[in-house]
């Protein structure tokens, strides 16, 4: 038996729209109640991940920042916690602003943009058909340099860059690696997802990366929740589709990558589900749990 679950949200339990369906609740709520913890490990900050925890019934912890932090929801406290320096943030703002790329900056509170774009604009989106209580926090900043060098006791989980030209995003990324001290996701796909603007599909497609401390990943934080747990990582089932989602599903006891997920995660998973838009995850608890 699996007595923990770790299940990713952008493009693995969320649909195209951002939503979690009713069958896949239905079925993470039966998992649950069957004595399997089921937690969200995603990149998004920690406002944005507790009304989808709320809406699931998971109500023990959850990771936040591809792994920066871990969130004990009944002690509403941060329990692990790996954050970039302001320093290292400001370095690499300085970098976006004379390349002229889009990019956002994570903090443990919100998200930090200077404009509704790319992933920002896809929150914003979910957002207007949420109550404000389950809002994703969006801050918009027009001299993102000066503002974050003068904010305090703030805690940077990521920073991720956007670009729809391919050969703009390669180049940035390669000046960005050369900073010590932080991981620059390999991500070489285009991330695909859809708004809906009156009775319209609206498609948001780019190229992006996300920034993070040196050595902060998802499985780094569930390690942290096998020894607390006192379990055996042949008891871990994660589900992913993504570069962040590969190191805990190539380490899980089982390992599930959505169908259309990035080539380098269907090689290490032990099993494709189906995608996100046909309940991948709810398929994929059933036939395991």
């Amino acid at each position: 038996m699996y007595k923990l679950i770790a299940i990713d949200l952008d493009g693995t339990m969320l649909n195209s729209y951002g939503i979690v369906t009713e069958n896949t609740k239905k079925v993470i709520k039966k998992t649950i109640e069957r004595g399997t913890d089921v937690i969200i490990a995603s990149g998004r900050p920690i406002d944005s991940i507790k009304a989808i925890a709320k809406e699931i019934g998971s109500e023990k912890y959850f990771i936040a920042g591809n792994g920066a932090l871990i969130y004990d929801i009944q002690k509403d406290e941060i329990i692990y916690e790996k954050y970039m320096t302001k320093e290292k943030v400001l370095e690499i703002i300085k970098i976006c602003e004379e390349n002229s790329i889009s990019y956002n900056v994570y903090t443990d509170k919100t998200i930090l943009a200077k404009a509704l774009k790319y992933n920002v604009l896809y929150y914003h989106k979910e957002n207007l058909k949420k109550e404000e209580s389950k809002k994703t926090n969006i801050s918009i900043v027009d001299n993102m340099y000066e503002y974050v060098k003068n904010m305090q006791e703030e805690k940077f989980l990521k920073i991720t860059i956007c670009d729809e030209n391919r050969s703009v995003f390669s180049s940035i990324i390669r000046k960005l690696r050369e900073i010590k001290g932080i991981d620059v996701l390999d991500v070489s796909h285009m991330s695909r997802k859809t708004i809906k603007q009156g009775s319209e599909d609206i498609p948001i497609e780019y190229y992006y990366t996300e920034i993070s401390l040196e050595n902060v990943d998802k499985w780094d934080a569930i390690l942290y929740l096998i020894e607390k747990l006192n379990l055996d990582k042949t008891e871990v089932m994660s589900i992913g589709d993504n570069i962040n989602d590969k190191k805990m599903i190539e380490n899980a006891g089982l390992g599930i990558a959505m169908q259309g997920s990035t080539p380098i995660v269907t090689e290490v998973a032990n099993y494709i589900t189906d995608t996100n838009n046909n309940d991948g995850v709810a398929k994929a608890l059933e036939k395991f749990c």
